[in-house]
């Protein structure tokens, strides 16, 4: 009896070590790409004061008619110019002001954060403090992706004395887009709406929560909660799908409500459901508003339900036709896995959660969406979709993808060590 324990205890710590060392490979080989991408770039646009984007990529009108299904005059003004064939293939890379910059020094601090990589920390530090600037940018709500990705990522890993005051300073200039008689902070300053508010901006939040603890001063914490209760509201369908925009009026009625990056407005944009699930599991971490919670996790039972490709990375939009060509969006599936990791958690029926946010983040670190070291443009996660309506970056990489895919890989981590 005692041999049979023995042997069984032998065997299963066998299985363990085989699926540690299984777990370690591909990790190992996804931080190695990773970090070998972000410090070519890095050294490749030194002195340019320019962030990587994603790579130029043009589009086929008839290809666009097909994947919206619907007649091209309805949509063609809003299209952006095609790239020209010099273009094509070529790294876009952005200015400071542009709504993305966080995210190529927030990922030099996840990758140094999971290798210890020096190299990685001193161009993480470069990169972050090119966006001091952004501290005084008063005319977008985007001013949490830039600061609290590249900023409140070194005040966790390279904490220093200048850090509390640009997020202080940003998440004022944050809240002063805030309209109390409407309860929402104002998304874009352009376009025909009376007040813009988007999904994307539940993702600034954590800028607000940030400065809130850090200050003492509580509001920058309910003007986040007070906007959080009112998207609540307002931008989901019975189904937990989320409108992208709603505009309201001046004294806090609905204008209109749309989807002005998905298929059609009634459709399902499959970033926005991405940042809706992780934007409400955010909030309930730094309010533990049970009512929070609840929206993230009926959100995350709707994603699982929804998404229907094989590896569960996301076609571009949940209603577009499915097919070989539709596009996929990693950016989307990275979101949804890092939201997911956490949501897991914060309930009792968490490993749902943490298994299939485990099948994303293995699907993504999988030949089919990792680059080949030196390829890519300097990427690291491939087959991304920015915003088809607009024939703008369609299949592409995308600095926000490479972002929260390795985000959602640092919580993997720590989640089985």
């Amino acid at each position: 009896m005692r041999k049979n324990i023995i042997l069984i205890t032998a065997l299963a710590m066998s299985l363990t070590a085989c699926k540690s060392n299984h777990q370690e490979t591909w990790m190992n080989h996804a931080l190695d790409v990773a970090s070998g991408q972000l410090k070519s770039t890095a050294e490749e646009l030194t002195g340019t004061n320019m962030i990587p984007r994603s790579i130029h990529a043009g589009y086929d009108l008839n290809f666009l008619d097909s994947q919206l299904q619907r007649e091209d005059k309805s949509y063609i003004d809003s299209l952006r110019p095609n790239p020209s064939a010099k273009q094509l293939k070529q790294k876009y890379i952005c200015g400071i002001e542009d709504w993305t910059s966080g995210f190529f020094p927030g990922s030099l601090w996840y990758a140094y954060e999971m290798t210890g990589d020096e190299e990685l920390k001193t161009r993480a530090i470069q990169y972050t403090n090119m966006l001091n600037p952004i501290r005084r940018l008063k005319n977008t709500h985007d001013v949490g992706f830039m600061i609290n990705c590249s900023f409140g990522n070194a005040l966790r890993l390279a904490p220093n004395d200048t850090i509390k005051a640009v997020i202080t300073e940003t998440a004022d200039n944050l809240c002063a887009r805030f309209n109390p008689e409407i309860g929402c902070i104002r998304s874009w300053d352009f376009g025909y709406w009376n007040f813009p508010v988007i999904i994307d901006n539940m993702m600034n939040l954590d800028l607000l929560f940030n400065a809130s603890k850090l200050t003492g001063d509580s509001k920058y914490y309910d003007i986040a909660v007070k906007h959080a209760q009112t998207t609540m509201k307002n931008h989901f369908r019975p189904d937990y799908t989320s409108y992208h925009l709603v505009s309201y009026n001046n004294d806090g009625t609905i204008e209109k409500k749309q989807t002005h990056q998905g298929k059609n407005d009634e459709s399902a944009w499959s970033r926005g459901q991405a940042w809706a699930v992780y934007g409400y599991t955010s909030c309930y971490r730094e309010t533990k508003d049970a009512a929070f919670l609840q929206e993230a996790t009926n959100i995350a039972d709707m994603i699982m339900q929804r998404v229907k490709t094989e590896d569960c990375i996301p076609y571009w939009d949940y209603d577009a036709p499915a097919g070989e060509a539709t596009p996929r969006d990693a950016s989307a599936a990275a979101i949804t896995a890092s939201a997911l990791f956490e949501l897991s958690t914060f309930v009792p029926d968490g490993k749902k959660y943490f298994d299939y946010a485990e099948t994303i983040i293995k699907n993504l670190s999988s030949d089919k969406y990792l680059a080949v070291k030196g390829n890519n443009q300097g990427f690291v996660l491939m087959h991304s979709t920015g915003s088809l309506p607009h024939g703008s970056e369609i299949d592409v990489p995308l600095n926000y993808a490479d972002y929260y895919y390795l985000e959602a890989l640092q919580k993997y981590k720590g989640l089985t060590e």
